[in-house]
């Protein structure tokens, strides 16, 4: 993907970017995250709402964008398979949301776990 493509779709709104997320990873079956040298995942805690949340990214593409300035994150596949299996009820069972990409604007699509994965569910039916 080239930077004029991968900013494109970083532009989209909240809502456009999740519908672009399940597409690509109804297609590719992975979802990135961002760990640091530790192997530990980045997790955000949003002040204004109060909960934390797991960014993930339809690609290594965009995660890598968000990384650039972070110093030390790198991006981290998750088969889907391994997603629903063991990352849905460990986030379920530490309280944690989902962010759903995020992107160059300021809104972001938080979702709980469980919806995810029905949302992702529906569009692998789809395909």
């Amino acid at each position: 993907m080239n930077d004029e493509q991968l900013k494109a779709v970083l532009g989209l709104n909240g809502e456009e970017r999740f519908d672009y997320f399940l597409s690509k990873v109804g297609e590719e079956r992975e979802i990135w995250i961002l760990i640091n040298a530790e192997n530990q995942f980045l997790k955000i805690y949003s002040e204004d709402d109060g909960f934390e949340y797991l960014p993930v990214w339809p690609s290594s593409d965009f995660a890598l964008e968000y990384a650039k300035d972070s110093g030390g994150l790198s991006p981290k596949s998750i088969a889907l398979p391994d997603f629903f299996k063991k990352w849905i009820p460990g986030l379920q069972k530490d309280g944690l949301e989902i962010g759903v990409f995020p992107g160059t604007d300021e809104t972001l699509w938080i979702t709980e776990p469980s919806e995810l994965k029905n949302d992702l569910q529906e569009e692998l039916s789809n395909l």
